[in-house]
């Protein structure tokens, strides 16, 4: 699947923005982010940018702005539905998780929402505990605004430079 997304990003340079605004958004959408490999996505492209096929610029437009609509989206759905999140299974089950997120959020809170959008199985739920341990706003969107950049930044770059020394390592054969 991340082949052909890559070819189709290749083939198609006009629309990525739009196409790293799509996966970024989906990647950061609460637990939707388990089942999209975006980040291995933004590696590859990142990959391409290495070899001149695509410009970065509108990679990191896209995916910085689809992380932010994301995880706000996340963030929103954990302040409106935290409660009814927490019935269902397994959290229902494992009250001890939750307190212990609860907790991690009020000494972590920033700290957390930042990190999280770099690690891909706490991207799925950081953003929705943010919600729903009640995390202010304007803390979340100040931390979240500066992981998002981060995040849409240095994992393109990743591929790149990754591309880069995959490029200077064939080279040597």
């Amino acid at each position: 699947m991340i082949d052909a997304v890559l070819a189709f990003v290749r083939d198609n340079r006009d629309w990525a923005f739009w196409i790293a605004l799509v996966f970024a958004f989906g990647e950061n959408l609460a637990f939707l982010s388990i089942v999209i490999p975006s980040t291995a996505i933004l590696l590859g492209v990142g990959a391409l940018v290495a070899t001149g096929q695509l410009s970065l610029l509108p990679i990191f437009a896209g995916a910085s702005i689809g992380a932010l609509f994301g995880s706000v989206v996340s963030y929103a759905i954990g302040w409106r539905y935290g409660q009814a999140i927490l019935s269902l299974w397994p959290l229902r089950d494992h009250p001890d998780f939750v307190e212990k997120g609860n907790a991690a959020f009020r000494r972590w809170g920033a700290y957390a929402v930042t990190i999280g959008h770099f690690f891909g199985p706490l991207r799925a739920v950081v953003f929705v505990m943010a919600g729903i341990s009640r995390m202010s706003v304007p803390v979340f969107m100040a931390v979240n605004f500066v992981g998002c950049l981060a995040w849409a930044y240095v994992t393109p770059m990743f591929g790149e430079v990754a591309g880069h020394l995959v490029g200077w390592i064939w080279s040597l054969f």
